[in-house]
């Protein structure tokens, strides 16, 4: 089929035209339970009425003015974000792909400026999943990522994942400078650090003067029942890159850093056209007002042990298609017996919408706020799934 549209997509053949809360209309009618969010950035749904309100508010005001000037949402949502977490600024991107640039460049100039200009090496895990420009497939460093696209931007280590003693001599190196990691890896398969790897990688960065940046593009905005995943260790990085629940489905990303970490960031050093847009940072604002409440984050806990619970029990239901359930609050993942996609698609023959991921797995990733009775019917709906493959073997 000849397309307008680059063809770089394996599509569904789905085409939704709208969506309210937790679900999606297909243009025949039909009506989808949407577990994907969009890949986990539909934190709240689909036209969600405060954030409508929110952006139809600043869409009669002011779209763009770019960063020439002070924008007073991009403000509001800078000292939200300080607020709540470990950092001291902030810079706004478009996605999470252009967090990781900035990310990488940041910590790549604040040792260039403390005098250690040949500390250009950053530590990444096997998995790792970063973006798709120069340095996010770098960074990954996976023949899928980056076959065909060389020269490939270099001063990346590629170790096991949570392989602690090879990181432990990894960072002896004097040319390493930083260590990215996924606190839950995404793509990689919904596969959670442990609080205690994560505690050892902060030790490992104090001990060797290293960065520690964490990527919480996906597991970040109360998705794990902290508002970033790297609180259940108690731990904080010294560079954080946020985007897809950030938004709420308008395109948003962020990196957080302490004042420390982003000193070589001076005038002229990094920008953007449309990052920090007056649009995306009102809708971001409401979405940090919301996630942020204790009340919904205890809410995502409770509905998060729920779903786990009725996950644990289709998988005994159902050993010859499922394994296991692995994850963290609302980002859990099916590890299968069968083909992952297969059950993906089966599911769309039940108006039901996963996401595949790596190591035969199916991301479970719902809007944060959705009700106990959708969370009943969606494990329902994934046994008639289940059933429909079973048959097949």
């Amino acid at each position: 089929m000849i397309t307008s549209i680059l063809p770089i997509y394996n599509r569904a053949p789905l085409t939704f035209v709208s969506g309210s809360g937790s679900w999606l209309v297909e243009a025949d009618g039909r009506r989808f339970l949407d577990f994907g969010a969009g890949i986990a950035v539909n934190v709240l749904g689909h036209a969600h009425p405060e954030l409508v309100v929110a952006l139809m508010e600043q869409a009669n005001k002011l779209w763009h003015v770019s960063n020439l000037y002070h924008i007073e949402p991009q403000q509001k949502l800078a000292d939200l974000l300080v607020e709540h977490t470990f950092s001291d600024t902030v810079f706004f991107s478009n996605s999470g792909t252009e967090a990781c640039e900035l990310a990488v460049k940041m910590a790549r100039k604040y040792h260039y400026d403390k005098g250690a200009p040949d500390r250009t090496d950053i530590i990444t895990f096997e998995g790792s999943f970063h973006g798709r420009s120069a340095a996010g497939i770098a960074a990954a460093g996976s023949e899928k990522m980056t076959k065909g696209f060389g020269p490939l931007l270099p001063g990346f280590v590629h170790l096991p994942f949570d392989d602690h003693d090879a990181l432990a001599e990894a960072v002896k190196s004097a040319t390493v400078g930083a260590i990215m990691v996924e606190p839950v890896q995404g793509e990689g398969g919904i596969r959670a650090l442990s609080d205690a790897c994560l505690k050892g990688m902060r030790d490992l960065c104090d001990e060797h003067g290293i960065l520690m940046i964490l990527d919480e593009v996906q597991c970040g905005v109360a998705r794990t029942g902290k508002l970033f995943a790297h609180e259940w260790s108690g731990i904080t990085p010294d560079i954080m890159m946020v985007a897809k629940g950030i938004g709420g489905g308008f395109p948003l990303g962020a990196v957080l850093a302490t004042q420390n970490a982003a000193s070589g960031m001076t005038a002229g050093t990094h920008g953007s056209t449309y990052g920090g847009n007056p649009l995306a940072c009102a809708v971001g604002c409401k979405v940090m007002e919301i996630v942020s409440e204790s009340a919904f984050i205890d809410d995502v806990n409770r509905k998060a042990d729920l779903l786990r619970q009725k996950l644990e029990s289709l998988v005994i239901g159902n050993p010859m298609v499922f394994d296991s359930v692995r994850g963290s609050g609302l980002m859990l993942g099916l590890k299968c017996k069968a083909t992952n996609t297969d059950i993906v698609q089966a599911g769309y023959a039940k108006n039901l919408l996963t996401v595949p991921a790596a190591d035969n797995v199916i991301r479970l990733i719902p809007p944060l706020n959705i009700s106990d009775n959708e969370i009943d019917e969606a494990v329902i709906r994934l046994e008639k799934a289940a059933t429909q493959v079973a048959l097949t073997f």
